[in-house]
């Protein structure tokens, strides 16, 4: 059977988001897109006061009025968490018509993307979706993510990145030696360099792997 939702990273840089209501479903949903480079905007007569809260500190446009017939057409992502089922099908036709990419909360047939649950650590993301069906499963499944990427793996993206970057510029033209490097990377027990080396020790160790034997 095909699936409904294939999994892709979307930028949100240029792709202003709007979230209709202002309840704890809507709340979710905001603090979700608060980890993104993305201006969020929030229309709700009434809000929860943690809504408030970021408003207060400029994370997010708080707009404390009816949504506007249309308006949903104005933005890139739209996210309708309302207990209205009349307005979410509104704000469902405002953004599909205007070609803007929708998700109303726990109605999977109008949505155009749906929430994975995912564990972060720095650039490394880890997301589990059940196509919608079972969301209550994915829930539980972030938690054996948690245990299969503990915190340490935030450190070692960091050494990662850096380390690709050094990597690409000792060994620009010899895609052989930038491969064995990465090997060597690959291979080494991070888990206890980490836990028991000091920082000059793992700077060895990184310096080490990018000398590769001629």
């Amino acid at each position: 059977m095909p699936h409904k939702f294939m999994p892709i990273s979307v930028s949100l840089r240029d792709r202003p988001c709007l979230v209709v209501g202002g309840g704890l479903v809507a709340l979710r949903k905001v603090e979700s897109l608060l980890d993104y480079d993305t201006t969020i905007t929030v229309v709700a007569p009434e809000v929860h006061e943690k809504l408030e809260y970021h408003a207060e500190r400029g994370r997010i446009t708080l707009e404390k009025r009816d949504y506007q017939s249309s308006e949903a057409g104005r933005y890139g992502l739209v996210i309708s968490a309302t207990d209205d089922a009349a307005l979410n099908a509104r704000v469902h036709e405002d953004a599909t018509g205007a070609g803007a990419l929708v998700n109303v909360v726990d109605d999977p047939p109008h949505c155009d993307f749906i929430f994975p649950a995912v564990v972060r650590r720095e650039s490394l993301t880890a997301a589990i979706s059940t196509d919608g069906k079972a969301p209550f499963l994915s829930g539980h499944l972030r938690l054996v993510l948690e245990n299969i990427f503990p915190a340490h793996w935030s450190r070692l993206m960091k050494l990662a990145g850096s380390f690709r970057n050094r990597v690409r510029s000792q060994w620009a033209d010899d895609p052989a030696k930038k491969d064995a490097c990465y090997a060597e990377f690959l291979e080494a027990d991070w888990k206890t360099m980490l836990k028991e080396s000091s920082e000059e020790e793992i700077e060895e160790e990184l310096n080490r792997m990018l000398m590769i034997p001629e």
